[in-house]
């Protein structure tokens, strides 16, 4: 058996007298809270509509309200899980066909993130749009901090075991040799780290979206920055599915990986659908200053 480079041996639980928490769980969440955060504090900084001007600038242009962000995020649950459950049915399809009283089982099996994160936003769309907040904003504001939370989340799994990747002899495999309990089968088998792969690809789509508004782009605010995002992250979580334990479907990629390209194709004709020219989303206001904001964002009560 081929030595690890990195042998991990700690303790994953964090243990407080009679009660433990593991450490994966706290990480994740704490990645869930920063993301909102910066979210939040993003979206106090980001005009509700035009784009980046002096006059937009002004200190009385109406800000996106953070109070719709809560309403977007629980609205995006909904669609995330439903489609999330959705996907992993599809990916071990064999299974759930043989057991369908499993599927709406939420003990048996998880979720799939790609699709999940695509069902998301469309609930989480809608919820914008009864709200009447600009939902191409709202997505550029969610951009950096949505995909910054799947690469520290992707990260805190490193600490409970989870998401190793297929056996692997690499100088940088993994092993976790602690009693555990881990999220990984086999543990002590040196292995690819998929999880640390799928959070450089998370890394990667965020720095390619904050080159391109260092070089002047996405200047619109219009969502493209996100789809952007999200067909680097979904390519970059396909080349890493040919690193995982599923079985191979098509070449090197398991159903996973072929998910993931089909979201990196919607996000794709979505960027393309986003330029063309004349577009404006039903959601989107109009950014002559002598068309009325209707309804008016002061008007209505805050929650």
């Amino acid at each position: 058996m081929p030595l690890a480079v990195i042998d991990l041996a700690f303790d994953p639980t964090l243990r407080l007298g009679q009660i433990g928490v593991r450490w994966e769980t706290l990480g994740i969440g704490g990645a869930i809270l920063l993301a909102l955060v910066v979210a939040a504090v993003v979206a106090g900084r980001t005009p509700e509509s035009g784009g980046a001007t002096p006059r937009l600038a002004h200190d009385d242009c109406p800000r996106l309200r953070r109070d719709d962000l809560l309403f977007i995020v629980l609205g995006a649950l909904p669609g995330a899980v439903i489609a999330g459950r959705l996907g992993y049915v599809v990916i071990h399809l064999d299974f759930y066909s043989a057991n369908t009283g499993s599927i709406l089982d939420p003990g048996q099996g998880s979720l799939e993130l790609s699709l999940g994160l695509l069902g998301g936003v469309l609930s989480g769309a809608y919820v914008a749009r009864l709200l009447d907040a600009p939902v191409g904003r709202w997505l550029h504001v969610a951009t950096v901090p949505l995909f910054l939370a799947i690469a520290a989340a992707e990260l805190a799994r490193v600490l409970g075991g989870s998401g190793q990747g297929a056996p692997s002899d690499l100088p940088w495999s993994m092993a976790y040799t602690g009693p555990g309990p881990w999220g990984s089968l086999a543990p002590a088998i040196p292995a690819h780290p998929a999880q640390v792969y799928e959070a450089i690809a998370a890394l990667v789509a965020v720095a390619v979206v904050a080159l391109v508004i260092a070089v002047g782009g996405f200047r619109a605010r219009d969502g493209s920055a996100f789809f952007v995002a999200l067909a680097v992250w979904a390519v970059g979580r396909a080349i890493v599915s040919a690193s995982w334990r599923d079985q191979s479907l098509i070449g090197p990629l398991p159903a996973g990986g072929i998910v993931a390209l089909g979201v990196a194709l919607v996000a794709t004709i979505t960027v393309g659908a986003i330029a063309i020219p004349g577009r404006r989303g039903p959601a989107e206001r109009s950014d002559d200053p002598a068309t009325p904001l209707w309804p008016d964002p002061q008007a209505r009560p805050r929650f």
